[in-house]
């Protein structure tokens, strides 16, 4: 499964402000912390925001925060959010052939596993798993 970057800029903004709920991060510190266009990951945040996985605020005291639920907000809850749902994606060429309808089944079977994994994990879970690795790699 292959994530636009609006999908995987969504998915690094929530895990960066799920670590800690209570700070509110700029779109300037989340661009630059990742090294991405602050323009692109503002219009993530405003579509993250309609889905009440994290607020704004205007002003000195600006920026985000995370207002959802870590261990109910799985990654598939932001990918379903920015990527086309499974039936709307375009078709590609080939696929009308034996070998490309083949394929496709296969390919669809792989996307199937890939959302199945990704329903199962919850931001609560994924944040776990980076604070051991990196506690693990300070030793």
């Amino acid at each position: 499964m292959k994530l636009q970057t609006a999908t995987r800029l969504g998915l690094y903004a929530v895990l960066e402000l799920a670590r800690d709920p209570d700070r509110t991060l700029s779109v300037a510190e989340l661009a630059e912390r990742f090294d991405v266009s602050a323009h692109h990951l503002a219009k993530v945040l405003r579509t993250l925001a309609s889905a009440g996985l994290v607020r704004g605020g205007r002003g000195a005291t600006g920026g985000y925060r995370f207002t959802g639920n870590r261990r109910r907000t799985t990654l598939m809850d932001i990918v379903a959010l920015f990527e086309p749902a499974p039936g709307q994606r375009a078709k590609e060429p080939g696929e009308d052939t034996d070998i490309g309808g083949a394929l496709q089944r296969v390919l669809s079977e792989i996307d199937e596993i890939a959302e199945a994994t990704l329903r199962s994990i919850s931001l609560e879970t994924m944040l776990r798993n980076t604070s051991t690795k990196s506690t693990a790699g300070s030793r």
